[in-house]
């Protein structure tokens, strides 16, 4: 059974109202948008506008070497942190657009609420690098972070959107080589790149940000040679041999909300300890909204104690 944050009744008005600007602001140019450049200015600007700084965050840019060539990397703490444990954070952006900077902010308030110093890596976007190129830098860099001194279990893999089935791929990827992190928690993730869950459909119209008809568009840009049922591109048909704990969020209204449950159903009959935490109304990740709607802080409370509880 899904734990669930607040019922609609308790929805902050904060919540309510920007719910309705990206209907009208976001939805609506994303309706249309066929040009992947475009998608990533407009992400970037809405980080910009949006994504509030939280005080005393100290950000390092740095460069590694990725699959096939150097990738760059914000290293995000804020405050006090634990050097023997990590968050390997990947960000999201359908695989088409995002970036660390886009997503620093929200990263930087998990990292002062878990006391942890968290790796932002770029990884390459499609459809200039299609799948896997994304998993393959994702690998990078927590093989970068294993170089660097740190154990497979003194890694938190966390991500949102695409960059949350990205964990979730690579997860599998990890458990099948016998490197099991610490846990891992996904925000809404993007888990199944043949569209098939029913919320596809139900919330084609509920959806805040994103309309349901968009995904073989997407899938067109994303996969490159790859079938849909992939598992380095849809963890959902994965396997996740001695799974550690892992924890997801979504919202009951968006086009995902099916990829998190089916994803949680999969885990559980493999024997992991796979939380889902649902939560009525919100947008599509709307822990990035931090600062605005208290419903952002209490999510990313809750990811913070699921860290924590892992020891």
């Amino acid at each position: 059974m899904a734990a669930t944050g607040p019922n609609s009744t308790q929805m902050s008005w904060q919540l309510r109202l920007i719910g309705g600007l990206l209907r009208r602001g976001v939805r609506a140019r994303l309706q249309h948008a066929t040009d992947p450049q475009l998608v990533r200015r407009h992400f970037a600007r809405a980080a910009r506008l949006w994504c509030r700084t939280v005080p005393h965050t100290h950000v390092l840019p740095v460069q590694y070497m990725a699959a096939t060539a150097p990738a760059s990397a914000l290293w995000i703490g804020a405050s006090l942190v634990h050097a023997d444990r990590v968050l390997l954070y990947l960000h999201g952006g359908g695989y088409i657009a995002g970036s660390p900077q886009t997503h620093m902010h929200m990263v930087a308030r998990l990292a002062r609420m878990t006391g942890m110093r968290a790796f932002v890596p770029s990884y390459r976007l499609a459809p200039e690098c299609p799948a896997p190129a994304a998993l393959q830098d994702a690998r990078a860099a927590f093989d970068h972070l294993l170089a660097k001194g740190y154990r497979p279990d003194q890694v938190v893999l966390g991500g949102d959107s695409a960059g949350g089935g990205l964990a979730l791929s690579l997860l599998a990827e990890l458990c099948q080589a016998g490197l099991q992190p610490a846990a891992v928690f996904a925000i809404a993730p993007f888990c199944d790149l043949t569209f098939s869950g029913l919320s596809v459909q139900e919330n084609a119209e509920r959806d805040h940000m994103f309309p349901g008809d968009r995904g073989p568009f997407l899938a067109r840009l994303v996969l490159g040679d790859l079938v849909p049922e992939d598992p380095r591109i849809s963890p959902l048909f994965a396997e996740f041999p001695n799974c550690p704990p892992v924890l997801m969020q979504v919202s009951e209204s968006e086009i995902l909300r099916d990829d998190s449950r089916r994803m949680a159903e999969k885990l559980r009959a493999t024997g992991a300890d796979a939380g889902l935490q649902e939560w009525p109304e919100a947008p599509h990740v709307w822990h990035i909204l931090d600062g605005w709607v208290p419903e952002a802080r209490q999510a990313l409370r809750q990811i913070a104690d699921f860290i924590a509880a892992q020891g």
